[in-house]
């Protein structure tokens, strides 16, 4: 018995992964948010429904891992008409393809505060690999007892990659919308 007590602590030293915590995602202190070039301007937006989680131990990065899913009909720009465009057949066609995932393959990097979030992100059905530039924010108790870990990540994609192609020619010059949209999320997560 005590062999397997010793082999046990071993095993559990090195593989430290095992040590990492599960963390849902608390939507109610998380924000996914977008910009994209519109005109002259840019015009943000969000997305106001969506779940997941992370993994994560501040002593060893290599365990790091998350998923999330966002439900597409919730994106919100703060105009009804541009909404429901958003939400149709031109761009996220939310009766056929209704959710937005991302995967994570691997961290790298890790810098202090800083590290780089690889993974998947599907949109409109297409799925591409994607980096996100990753921010620590800090890990710890609540008021209530609750262990809570935060980040901020941040990337930039190509639209018409994802199958988003819609626009229109200006008079002017130019198309109404840009094909980069910048994406921010600002994720916390509760300890489960």
């Amino acid at each position: 018995m005590k062999r397997i007590l010793i082999a046990a602590a071993l095993l559990a030293a090195v593989l430290p992964s095992a040590q990492a915590a599960t963390y849902k995602i608390d939507a109610s202190h998380s924000s996914v948010l977008f910009k994209v070039r519109h005109l002259i301007g840019k015009v943000s937006g969000r997305f106001d429904k969506f779940e997941g989680s992370f993994n994560y131990d501040p002593k060893d990065a290599k365990s790091w891992k998350t998923s999330a899913t966002i439900d597409a009909s919730s994106i919100n720009t703060n105009m009804d008409k541009r909404d429901a465009h958003l939400r149709g057949a031109d761009f996220f066609d939310v009766a056929k393809l209704p959710t937005l995932s991302f995967v994570s393959t691997k961290v790298s990097g890790l810098n202090g505060d800083k590290a780089k979030l690889a993974g998947n992100l599907t949109i409109h059905g297409v799925t591409k690999p994607v980096v996100l530039d990753l921010e620590i924010l800090g890990a710890g108790k609540d008021p209530w007892g609750n262990q809570r870990a935060s980040f901020t990540a941040t990337t930039k994609i190509d639209r018409k990659e994802y199958g988003l192609t819609w626009n229109e020619t200006l008079e002017t010059g130019g198309v109404l919308v840009g094909e980069e949209v910048e994406i921010t999320l600002e994720i916390e997560g509760i300890q489960q």
